[in-house]
């Protein structure tokens, strides 16, 4: 059984302002963040901690096996469900089992997920650009293509 994590209002994303980035972005629905036009997020690099909750299926038993699937990610993922470390992914699919922290009723999720540094340094070529990195060569050009990063989705829970 397929249940997606939609809860209200939705997601929210913390980052580190060390990088030039908003202190918290409330999300409606998953976006990565190198599709926003908001060029302190579109290239953005770091750590993002993605964070919402959901109801445990009535279908689903405290204890059993309960998967939690990411989707997508860019580039590595740390999982907390209720407070508790659920695992670390970076490969697909990108599921960890969550079974044995959820409890019934509301249950609180953690995704943080890193990305490479190669947004910001392609972010750090734009024109105008407030420079926040530094290399001793210029290794991409303002037109490079950006690479998926963040939380993409769509995120479900995966009941046997």
């Amino acid at each position: 059984m397929h249940f997606a994590i939609a809860a209200s209002p939705g997601w929210s994303e913390t980052g580190g302002p060390w990088v030039n980035a908003p202190a918290e972005i409330a999300m409606k629905s998953m976006a990565p963040p190198d599709s926003n036009s908001d060029p302190r997020v579109r290239y953005f690099s770091g750590e993002a901690i993605y964070s919402s909750s959901f109801a445990l299926p009535g279908s689903a038993k405290p204890g059993a096996p309960l998967w939690l699937d990411l989707g997508r990610i860019g580039d590595v993922a740390d999982v907390r469900v209720n407070g508790h470390l659920a695992g670390a992914n970076w490969f697909a699919p990108y599921r960890i089992d969550v079974g044995k922290l959820v409890k019934p009723g509301r249950n609180a999720i953690e995704v943080k997920i890193a990305n490479l540094w190669v947004n910001r340094l392609i972010g750090d070529q734009q024109a105008g650009a407030e420079r926040v990195t530094f290399t001793a060569v210029p290794t991409y050009r303002p037109d490079a293509p950006l690479r998926p990063s963040g939380l993409i989705g769509a995120v479900t829970l995966l009941a046997n």
